[in-house]
């Protein structure tokens, strides 16, 4: 079997976690814009998925037939994919200090164009890239009836977009029972709290009327994590949704729960800081 991708223990995983979160800030810090709080947010969610043992992959063969793939359809929360692609091996940990910077493989959005290791399509339209995704399941399910799983995460300020609500009913109209679709559930979006813009609540009761298997869990319990995807990987005949609840700027004190951090860069004090708050574990 060509894919190397080892189960790690929860103890481990809350240290890459960590480390991911601080190539985040590293690489934020240096470009001087982009996205904090959703990056930071999910970085167990990340980290979970690429070093926990649930994706398959082999990242100095980043295009292996067979491989599962992962859409971020939130792709302006590109710092986080790019710092777990990094510490996963696809490319040097260095190459994150050009984040935004001209000529850089590493721009605001992710861009297939880009030729980024483990970047399997251009994103952040929002809303489309679960269209992407649901299209590379059905690809895979109904024509090459390979066993490949395809993943995609959204925000959930993002299920305001129609185009999420058309992939879902595809999903499972054709019983995609190989697309997992990841909820980002933070409760925050660049102008306020979510309900206060436009209410997407229950999201659990609207997912499970189109037919999904819906497991509810803490995004920052990587315990419970990999028992949520380990069940998603056990359901047949319909396709599966992981709400997991986050904070936004989760590790860091002055961000946590904060819409406000939605989209801008610490200072050079602020890096210091969450990089203090942000110490490694000896895991």
């Amino acid at each position: 079997m060509p894919f190397t991708n080892e189960r790690q223990s929860p103890e481990k995983l809350a240290g890459i976690a960590t480390e991911i979160r601080r190539s985040i800030i590293r690489s934020l810090v240096e470009a001087g814009s982009g996205h904090s709080g959703g990056p930071l947010g999910s970085s167990d969610i990340f980290a979970v998925l690429y070093l926990g043992g649930v994706m398959k992959y082999d990242p100095k063969n980043p295009d292996l037939p067979g491989r599962d793939r992962f859409v971020l359809s939130a792709g302006h929360m590109c710092p986080v994919l790019y710092a777990t692609l990094a510490n996963a091996g696809f490319f040097p940990k260095s190459e994150l200090l050009t984040l935004r910077k001209f000529g850089s493989r590493l721009q605001g959005h992710p861009g297939r164009d880009m030729h980024l290791p483990g970047i399997e399509t251009s994103s952040g339209s929002l809303g489309q890239g679960l269209s992407i995704a649901v299209g590379m399941a059905m690809a895979d399910k109904l024509v090459d009836r390979n066993d490949a799983r395809v993943y995609s995460l959204t925000g959930d300020g993002e299920l305001q977009e129609g185009s999420i609500w058309e992939a879902v009913m595809s999903a499972a109209h054709y019983k995609l029972d190989n697309f997992c679709m990841i909820v980002d559930n933070n409760d925050c979006q660049i102008d306020g709290r979510v309900p206060d813009v436009m209410n997407v609540y229950p999201i659990k009761e609207k997912f499970e009327s189109f037919n999904f298997h819906v497991i509810e869990v803490n995004g920052h319990d990587h315990a419970a994590l990999l028992a949520a995807f380990d069940e998603a990987k056990d359901t047949r005949g319909r396709p599966t949704c992981i709400i997991a609840r986050t904070y936004m700027g989760a590790g860091v004190s002055f961000m946590q729960d904060k819409y406000e951090w939605h989209g801008k860069p610490p200072s050079a004090d602020q890096a210091k800081q969450a990089l203090d708050e942000l110490l490694p574990n000896s895991n």
